[in-house]
């Protein structure tokens, strides 16, 4: 129990306790024990998932130097991410014949299924503005200073210079504001990929927290104080 004590992360101390339940369960199971130990799991309070709003990204955006070909890239990149809502190996491995008439074709998606997203106007010019400045003729589209395929290291470090976040956060930026803005969970649930409705539902804590604050800040009785 000391041991366990020591563990602040419940993260940490679950995979601890699953260790221990497997060695006791082998116990049981060759007969060194009479009786099944089954130590109860840590609960693990619901963390809401970190996003930025337009503003942020838009700020963070402003920040780039687009006179630059790699300026231009990382401008179109974080664009990508963000209007698409893919998850950054996704984005790596798009190439430009994925790209049709304003959709875009996510082939290498988690569970080898292929889905199809709209990606905003904004985005598809920026990519386009790279793609001409940079003459590329790779059929991948994004690519480092030297030609090759972009990895996903350089692709967290781009995002993090301008952003201060990972990749992944843009992912959730995209499906919390379809949330805000009144999307159906479901059509988010196919827009982000996710093989199960439960996946995506984590989404809708951040509709509640939007609503909320909303009613904190303008509500007429915000300030108000009860009588006795």
């Amino acid at each position: 129990m000391a041991f366990l004590a020591s563990f602040e992360n419940k993260r940490t101390l679950n995979r601890k306790l699953s260790a221990i339940n497997s060695f006791f369960n082998f116990c049981y199971t060759k007969d060194f024990h009479d009786k099944k130990i089954k130590i109860p799991m840590a609960k693990i309070p619901k963390n809401l998932p970190k996003y930025l709003s337009i503003d942020e990204i838009m700020n963070g955006l402003a920040l780039i130097d687009r006179s630059k070909l790699m300026g231009k890239r990382d401008y179109a990149l974080i664009l990508f991410l963000y209007a698409s809502g893919c998850r950054v190996s996704e984005a790596l491995f798009a190439r430009r014949n994925d790209l049709l008439d304003g959709w875009l074709k996510i082939r290498y998606a988690k569970g080898e299924k292929e889905r199809m997203v709209p990606l905003a106007p904004i985005a598809i010019e920026a990519l386009s503005q790279y793609i001409e400045a940079g003459d590329i003729r790779s059929t991948h589209l994004w690519l480092n200073y030297r030609g090759e395929v972009l990895s996903r290291i350089s692709a967290y470090k781009i995002v993090k210079k301008y952003l201060g976040v990972s990749p992944h956060v843009l992912r959730h930026s995209f499906a919390s504001a379809l949330i805000v803005g009144g999307a159906d969970l479901r059509v988010v649930q196919e827009l982000l990929g996710h093989s199960s409705l439960i996946t995506t539902q984590i989404y809708t804590h951040i509709e509640q927290k939007e609503l909320k604050e909303t009613v904190n800040r303008y509500h007429p009785l915000k300030n108000k104080k009860g009588s006795r």
